[in-house]
């Protein structure tokens, strides 16, 4: 499709953001699909980019881009939407997503070049460091646990954490000897 069809598809705008500025036309993989130029804004194209730090509430719009009529944005929504699948709201959006199954396929079959960076789950304290499992952690917060007397106060070095595998904004660690989730916005990792 040309430049100036596209375009025109897309009333001049993003067809993810609905941005107007710094526009360009983007080839959903696999590039031997056929119709799979759409087009995106910068903003959009580096939230996609392969390395980019992606933001998951940077795609809330999606809520409203995903029902498009363009395979190729639909696609990009369901791959989006999977990236996050483990927040409740792109959890939500995916659940309502219709797609029909040749689409389906098409947005599961991905180049290597094409795998989101985002695809792995990454656990991360308050500052932005990279959690591990063994990894020894400061609370930022003083912490009521739920279901126990027992406050957390700030400060409290937990020791030995064990990261939750489905849910990367929770850890699993021991105060006081009992065991608690604690969520990871509420600490920083310990240098060693």
């Amino acid at each position: 499709m040309t430049i100036s069809l596209l375009k025109e598809r897309s009333g001049n705008s993003c067809e993810l953001c609905k941005s107007t500025t710094d526009l360009s036309v983007h080839a959903v993989q696999p590039a031997t699909h056929p119709a799979n130029e759409i087009v995106v804004c910068d903003a959009c194209l580096v939230q996609m980019g392969k390395g980019a730090e992606t933001d998951s509430q940077y795609w809330r719009f999606l809520a409203e881009a995903m029902w498009s009529a363009v395979p190729a944005v639909q696609v990009v929504a369901w791959r989006i939407l999977s990236r996050f699948k483990n927040e409740s709201w792109a959890a939500e959006n995916l659940d309502m997503l219709y797609l029909d199954e040749e689409t389906v396929d098409w947005a599961k079959t991905m180049d290597e070049d094409d795998v989101p960076a985002a695809v792995a789950a990454v656990h991360q304290d308050s500052l932005g460091s990279e959690l591990q499992n063994g990894d020894t952690v400061v609370l930022t917060k003083s912490l009521d646990v739920k279901g126990s007397s027992l406050n957390a106060k700030m400060g409290t070095v937990v020791k030995n954490i064990r990261l939750v595998i489905n849910n990367t904004e929770q850890i699993e660690g021991k105060i006081e000897g009992q065991q608690i989730v604690i969520l990871t916005k509420y600490l920083r990792k310990q240098k060693s």
